[in-house]
């Protein structure tokens, strides 16, 4: 009796990207992954005013699926309704998120399925600015709280002023050879979701609205058992004009500092559990060294870094943007 083999399908894949008023970077967001083997493009418009809306109702690919906001939703938001879309309207099998600004490199759907994903829940790409340089803001990590290892080099480095590198993954796991590697946080610049990790992880809370919604929702997945894998031969390009200072990156507009470190503070809670309160005043000294990247406008730094902390440490995500505008002195 004859046998037949069976070539397995390729699993199905839809990309989510949220914009908002970055139409010469989604342009080029959009090519690039219509150029990819993807299924669908779900783009969700959080109420852009620069002909966003108008460009992509010009756009004749049947794989894309437009959403419009009649508000701007923040980062948060947007990523929670299209994910939403993405599993509601697509039968897709995993689903990548992006940001406008971020994008895959040539080939990177492909190395995403000669991977056999099947292994992990989720997959993390390796992201680079366009020049080749890693991308900081989006470098991945094992979270110390939950490993003694990384907990041991994070202090070591501490007073070096390197405690990040104890927990963040080196340059060497960036190397396209280099193996795949579990991860507890990873952007959503390029993390590849899974069906099944969807469904069982939901979306991100809209009302972080922007920064450390990635952080939440990753740390949390940990936290429900889902395995989450860092894939260095699967490369993002984030095309952003962040600005570093001597202590991180430096936030513009203003108001973007509000909702870094409330958002932060939330993420700590997760990660350090009972470590969580004895951390705060550290991270409290620490975050306030910062001012001095803001120049003259240090003081207005410490105001609104004061207002996030209290509303971080008492939980509270009900402050209305057009309040946090009003507060950083933004229109």
């Amino acid at each position: 009796m004859a046998t037949t083999t069976s070539t397995p399908t390729a699993p199905t894949l839809a990309a989510i990207v949220v914009t908002h008023d970055r139409l010469d970077k989604l342009s080029v967001t959009i090519d690039r992954l219509l150029a990819e083997p993807v299924d669908h493009v779900v783009v969700v418009d959080n109420a852009s005013t620069d002909g966003t809306a108008a460009w992509l109702a010009a756009q004749g690919d049947p794989r894309l699926i437009l959403h419009r906001s009649d508000r701007n939703l923040g980062g948060a938001g947007g990523f929670s309704i299209a994910m939403e879309l993405a599993r509601d309207r697509t039968q897709a099998d995993w689903i990548v998120l992006m940001d406008d600004d971020g994008r895959p490199q040539p080939g990177a759907m492909a190395a995403f399925r000669a991977m056999d994903p099947a292994h992990w829940d989720a997959v993390g790409a390796a992201v680079f600015h366009p020049d080749g340089r890693i991308c900081e803001m989006n470098r991945p990590y094992r979270n110390p709280f939950w490993h003694p290892g990384a907990f041991l080099r994070t202090l070591a480095r501490m007073p070096l002023g390197r405690g990040r590198a104890g927990f963040h993954l080196g340059d060497v796991d960036y190397r396209p050879e280099a193996p795949v590697r579990p991860v507890d946080m990873t952007s959503f610049v390029g993390l590849f979701l899974s069906r099944s990790a969807l469904l069982r992880a939901g979306v991100p809370d809209p009302r972080l609205f922007i920064y450390g919604d990635d952080q939440l929702y990753t740390l949390q997945m940990r936290r429900q058992g889902l395995r989450i894998g860092f894939a260095p031969q699967v490369r993002f390009d984030h095309d952003t004009m962040a600005q570093q200072g001597q202590s991180g990156v430096v936030l513009r507009p203003m108001w973007k500092v509000f909702y870094m470190y409330r958002n932060a503070l939330m993420a700590y809670r997760v990660a350090a559990g009972p470590w969580f309160w004895p951390l705060v005043p550290v991270l409290a000294r620490k975050w306030r060294r910062k001012a001095g990247d803001y120049g003259s406008d240090a003081a207005l730094f410490r105001s609104l870094l004061d207002l996030a902390m209290r509303d971080g440490l008492a939980g509270r995500l009900d402050r209305p943007h057009a309040e946090v505008l009003h507060l950083s002195g933004s229109r």
